[in-house]
C-alpha cells in the first residue's frame, strides 16, 4: 500500500486549467445553449406561421391545395404535423437534400393515385393531364370489351364432320336423323322411365308385399300366417 501510494504521489498531476481557459470553456457552453434556444424559437415561430398559413388558405372552400417551398427535414416534419392537426393531408415530393417540398391537400379533395405517382416521378400534373389519362384508360377499357365481344361471337368450326365419321356404321340417313334429334330420350332399356315410378302409397305397398308372401306360401302348401 505504501508502494502504491508512493507511485501515485510520484506521478505528474494533470495540468490545471488557467483562468483564461476556464472562461473560454464557459463562453463556448453559453454560446451553444444560446444557439439551441434560438433554434427552438425559430422553429416555434415557423410552426406558428405554417399553422396561420394553413388556416387562412383553407378557410376558403375553393382552395384545395397548398404548396410549400423546398425545406429541410425538420421543417417538413413541422408542416406534416401542422397539417395533421388541422385535419389536412400532406405529401412530400422531390429529391431529398435538393428540392424536397410538401404539398397540403384538403380531405374533401385528396390527390388521386395517378397524381401522387406522377409527382413522385418528378412529372408535371394538371387537370388537362388528368383528363387525358382518364380518356386513354376509357379507350383501353372499351378496346378490351370490343376484343372480348369479337372472341365470343366467333363460331367454332370442327376439324372433321362427325356425321361422316359414323356414316359407315349407321348409314348416311340415320346419321342425319340422329344429328337433327334434340329432344331428351326418356326411355332407358325397354321400359320408359315414367313407367318405372312407383306411385303407390306406403300402405298399399306393404299390403302388396303381404299379399305376395301369402301367395308364395299357398303355392308351397303352407297355411298363411294370421
Amino acid at each position: 500500500m505504501d508502494l502504491l501510494g508512493s507511485i501515485m504521489n510520484s506521478m505528474d498531476k494533470p495540468p490545471s486549467l488557467t483562468e483564461k481557459e476556464k472562461l473560454l470553456i464557459k463562453k463556448r457552453k453559453q454560446e451553444f445553449e444560446m444557439r439551441q434556444t434560438e433554434e427552438k424559437e425559430r422553429l416555434k415561430r415557423f410552426k406558428e406561421r405554417v399553422e396561420a398559413k394553413l388556416k387562412s388558405h383553407f378557410k376558403d372552400p375553393k382552395n384545395t391545395m397548398l404548396k410549400f417551398e423546398p425545406m429541410d427535414p425538420i421543417c417538413r416534419s413541422i408542416v406534416h404535423e401542422a397539417a395533421e392537426s388541422h385535419g389536412l393531408l400532406s405529401y412530400a415530393f422531390g429529391c431529398d437534400g435538393v428540392d424536397r417540398y410538401v404539398r397540403v391537400y384538403s380531405k374533401s379533395n385528396p390527390p388521386c393515385e395517378d397524381e401522387i405517382a406522377a409527382r413522385r416521378r418528378g412529372e408535371p400534373w394538371n387537370e388537362q393531364i388528368k383528363l387525358q389519362l382518364l380518356e386513354k384508360r376509357q379507350q383501353e377499357k372499351q378496346q378490351v370489351l370490343d376484343d372480348g365481344g369479337k372472341k365470343k361471337s366467333k363460331k367454332f368450326v370442327p376439324n372433321s364432320n362427325y356425321k361422316d365419321k359414323y356414316a359407315h356404321l349407321i348409314g348416311q340417313d340415320a346419321a342425319l336423323d340422329a344429328a337433327k334429334k334434340t329432344e331428351t330420350n326418356k326411355s332407358y332399356g325397354f321400359v320408359p322411365s315414367e313407367n318405372k315410378k312407383d306411385v303407390r302409397s306406403i300402405e298399399q305397398t306393404m299390403a302388396d308385399i303381404r299379399a305376395k308372401k301369402r301367395q308364395k306360401l299357398s303355392n308351397e302348401g303352407e297355411a298363411p300366417p294370421n
